[in-house]
């Protein structure tokens, strides 16, 4: 087996793990309001304590990323969220639990941009976008199953000591991270020269060593100047906006509503909600799949910038169209199957936005992709706050919806923008990749 599928198997466990951690909280939320006190406005701040945290800090671990490498970035972030996970089972009230969520995002600001930065140090460009579609895959399915299993955990072993056991398996992970990985594939000591030359030969550049000794160059002046001045960089963070926007309901109040709605029939146990709360998430993972397919296949043909262009306005024409029937739809069934579609053109954005990211930002891959994560997540930071206050001031879900295709159907404008060939630094640029 190729060594650099091994490292793609660890990537995509870290990702389930990811929204394992992420999503837990969402089916905690019965227990924890009661045992803590909190208000529904309180709880709508624990959500998106979280994203604040990881929104504000996704640059600063990007350019991490991009100077001490993924395998020192990703095991320290994995090891930090993971005591975080594990303090929110310590959680005595409001302020303490809003702490802590907080820093947990901090932890997590750092996943995607560290395996972003590995992805562009492991992979050919001809295989990115089906290895992002794969990691994104990873995060919904971790999220899909946490839905119907949390309940079963925390019935058995109660919520608090539930956050311990998520906090082990983090750490777990963080040591073998740090024992198998290497930040260049000529590290690896099982390397062969074939594969090897495989990952180079359409890999574009020779990076240099990502160790605190040998460390990348600090980010030059040249490239801050161009994230701020590049309209082709602001549409991506535009977009990535959007995306979130949307998604993140997924995480915070669907299954909550759900258990409102169904719960009070008694037809539907805590276990079969989690199931239909994880139909979108489902459908989100082959989301991932079905854009990272259509990104690889498109850009063998040797247009560049529609393989990324294509699936992306394909999923967010799907997330309107998805939306649009939710909200007509009334049996419960087919309601979560439209809005399973939603999510799933959605996600068909996730591998595009990241491989594009990739594309312009090379060596500085970490920060680009970090940086348009920071953008991104102020959508999913503002989501569950909007969700709670616009239903507050019409009494209705229905605006939030409606707030949701308004962004997407801009997404689509942005998306027809947005050329991959583009770089942040223009002196970048190689005839390997110019010439698609």
């Amino acid at each position: 087996m190729p060594i650099r599928y091994i490292i793609s198997t660890m990537m995509f466990l870290l990702a389930v793990l990811l929204y394992v951690d992420r999503a837990c909280i969402s089916v905690a939320r019965g227990p924890m309001m009661q045992d803590l006190g909190l208000t529904d406005e309180q709880w709508a701040w624990v959500l998106s304590a979280f994203t604040l945290g990881y929104a504000i800090f996704q640059a600063p671990t990007g350019y991490l990323a991009d100077r001490f490498g993924p395998r020192f970035l990703l095991t320290s972030v994995v090891i930090f969220w993971s005591i975080f996970t594990g303090i929110t089972g310590f959680a005595q009230g409001f302020t303490l639990l809003f702490i802590a969520r907080f820093l947990f995002g901090v932890g997590e600001a750092g996943a995607l941009p560290g395996l972003a930065r590995a992805v562009y140090a492991w992979f050919p460009v001809s295989e990115r976008g089906l290895i992002k579609g794969i990691n994104f895959s990873g995060m919904r399915l971790g999220a899909a199953a946490c839905l119907p299993l949390m309940p079963f955990l925390f019935e058995s072993v109660g919520w608090r000591q539930s956050f311990m056991i998520l906090m082990g398996i983090g750490v777990a992970w963080a040591v073998i991270w740090w024992f198998i990985f290497r930040d260049l594939p000529e590290q690896f000591r099982a390397m062969s020269s074939t594969e090897l030359e495989q990952i180079r030969g359409t890999a574009n550049t020779t990076l240099q060593s990502h160790t605190p000794s040998n460390s990348s160059p600090a980010v030059p002046k040249s490239l801050t100047a161009s994230m701020l001045t590049s309209r082709n960089f602001h549409l991506i963070c535009f977009q990535y906006f959007c995306s979130n926007f949307l998604f993140y309901l997924t995480l915070t109040y669907l299954f909550p509503l759900l258990k409102a709605d169904l719960g009070k029939t008694g037809l539907y146990s805590d276990t079969q909600i989690g199931f239909l709360s994880a139909m979108p998430l489902v459908g989100g993972a082959v989301g991932n799949w079905v854009s990272g397919y259509l990104i690889d296949s498109i850009y063998k043909t040797g247009n560049w910038p529609l393989s990324r262009r294509v699936p992306a306005i394909i999923g967010y024409g799907l997330a309107i169209a998805g939306t649009w029937m939710f909200l007509q739809t009334e049996a419960v069934l087919p309601k979560m199957a439209w809005f399973t579609l939603a999510i799933l053109g959605a996600d068909m954005t996730l591998s595009p936005s990241w491989s594009t990211c990739i594309d312009i930002g090379k060596t500085h891959a970490g920060l680009i992709s970090g940086t348009m994560n920071m953008i991104g997540n102020l959508g999913a930071f503002l989501s569950p706050l909007s969700f709670h206050y616009l239903m507050q001031w019409t009494g209705s879900h229905q605006a939030f919806f409606f707030v949701t295709m308004g962004l997407n159907f801009l997404a689509i404008l942005a998306w027809l923008a947005i050329d991959p060939r583009r770089p942040i630094q223009a002196h970048e640029v190689l005839p390997s990749e110019g010439t698609k």
